[in-house]
Parts: C-alpha cells; structure tokens; sequence
C-alpha cells in the first residue's frame, strides 16, 4: 500500500509533537509535495551535501534530520547558494526534508534526550527541565548509572558508547570522583549546569561548554563536566527514531540512517606535555 508524505509527516508529528519547539526554532516539512508516495526515508543529524549525496542515491522520499536547514528569515532559495542548493537537489529528486528538532530534543520516549540516556546505561532517567503536561516530556535528563564508577570510567564508557568524533571526550573534574547521578543534554546543554546542580547530579554530559563556565564550575560544589563533541551525543536519536517511525508505518516504508559522519571537525593534533606549566 502507497504510503504518502503526508501520512509520514504525520507519523512524526506525533512523535515529535511541534509544539514542544522553541518558539525561535524551525521544525516540520521544508521542502516536499505531501501527496507524494514515498518509499524510503533517511535520518541524519545535519541537512549536508554529503547527506543529500546519499539521499539521492538511495532514491529516498524524504529526508529527515535534527538541525534545521533554515533559522533565519530567508528570501529566496537560489541554487547558487549553498543551502538553496540542496533544497534544489532535493525538489528535483522529489525527496521532502523534514526537520524535528528542539521538539526532539524534548519529546518523551522516542527522543534525542532519552536516546542519549539510553546509550550511557542511565536507569529511571526523566526530564532535568520538564515541559508541557506530559511529565516525561522536558529538555535533558537525569538517572542513575547501575552502579557508581570513578568519573574517569564513566568518561572511557562514553567515549565508547558514542560515535567517534576527533575532538573526542574532555572531563572537568577530579577522575576519581564517585559518579552515581548522570545529568545529560544532547547539544548545547551548558545552560542546565545549574539545574543539574540542583537535581544533585555527579557529573553533566553536554556538549559546546564555553571556557568560563566551566572554570567556574570547579570552584564550587557540584557536577563535574563531560564535553563531547555535539553531534556525537545527537546521533543516538538517528537509530531509535528511524526504528519507531518504521513500526508506526507497519513497515511499508524503509527506513535507515545515514552513513556520513557529519560531524564538522576533521582532524585533531595531540599537544605533548598535557597538564605541564607554561613556560
């Protein structure tokens, strides 16, 4: 049976309710005819040309990522710019882009927060920022591991549980410090420090932790810090959302994750005598 664009937009609007975005964000259908029949969807984290490459390809329907192509007003879509381009690419292949992304971030169950939980084994995790009336629903979350490790350990189960990235994993904090409570926020979590602080967690899993803030979160009591590179800790979403939206389509359409890593950084110089004074 012919499955449409609008019956797969549907399926992941439920998921994904819009409502939960940001009022500043840009979620939902970008580009598509939802009368369209589609018969493959690709998740991906980035809306790249290396991810539109493979979608092409694959001759997929539609394309659905976690960052939004468009944030800012935009006025035209010429293909002589970068992202008119691949809007362009898009059309002509006749593949939709959708986008779910700050109401990823917070849907309950299926999303980028409970994903992330899930791959660093954390037990009975709920929202560290609830939202809306659904208690399961909120920004970040925060459990307990099943069993407490030494910060460094925590940091190395990780580095191993997420994608490899060459800015790999940094810690702030004593390495042996006893981590029980893990808060985590995929993306930009630093503005949870403090409600994560305040939750009682150990230590704080993010990413993009801006230099002062964290400096001065070794100066008083609270979590230590783990800083992992942001599309690292987004990808965990790709696999769980592409197997549920499979499953409520009752497996009329296929659905996979793409295979480009598009994490933007592409090498990483280790510096000798990490720790030793300057000078």
């Amino acid at each position: 049976m012919t499955v449409t664009l609008g019956e797969v937009v549907a399926a992941l609007e439920a998921r994904y309710d819009p409502a939960l975005a940001e009022d500043w964000d840009a979620v939902g259908l970008v580009c598509g005819d939802r009368d369209d029949p589609v018969e493959r969807v690709v998740f991906a984290v980035d809306p790249v040309a290396s991810v539109v490459d493979e979608v092409v390809a694959a001759g997929a329907g539609l394309l659905v990522t976690h960052h939004p192509l468009f944030l800012s007003g935009v006025h035209g879509v010429p293909a002589d710019d970068p992202k008119g381009r691949l809007v362009h690419r898009l059309v002509r292949a006749r593949a939709g882009l959708f986008v779910a992304h700050t109401n990823a971030d917070r849907a309950p169950g299926t999303g980028v927060n409970d994903a992330l939980a899930g791959v660093l084994g954390l037990v009975g995790a709920v929202p560290l920022q609830p939202a809306g009336t659904d208690p399961r629903a909120g920004l970040g979350r925060i459990g307990r591991l099943a069993e407490p490790v030494p910060l460094r350990v925590f940091a190395e189960r990780a580095a191993a549980a997420l994608p490899a990235t060459e800015g790999g994993v940094r810690v702030a904090g004593d390495p042996e410090r006893t981590v029980t409570t893990v808060a985590v926020c995929g993306g930009s979590g630093g503005s949870l420090l403090s409600a994560a602080a305040a939750a009682g967690a150990d230590v704080l899993l993010t990413s993009d932790l801006k230099h002062h803030p964290t400096s001065e979160a070794g100066e008083v009591a609270g979590p230590a810090l783990v800083d992992v590179a942001h599309w690292a800790t987004e990808w965990p979403w790709l696999p769980v959302a592409a197997r549920v939206l499979a499953e409520d389509l009752g497996g009329r359409v296929e659905v996979t994750v793409a295979r480009q890593r598009t994490d933007p950084w592409t090498a990483h110089v280790a510096q000798r005598g990490v720790g030793a004074p300057v000078g």
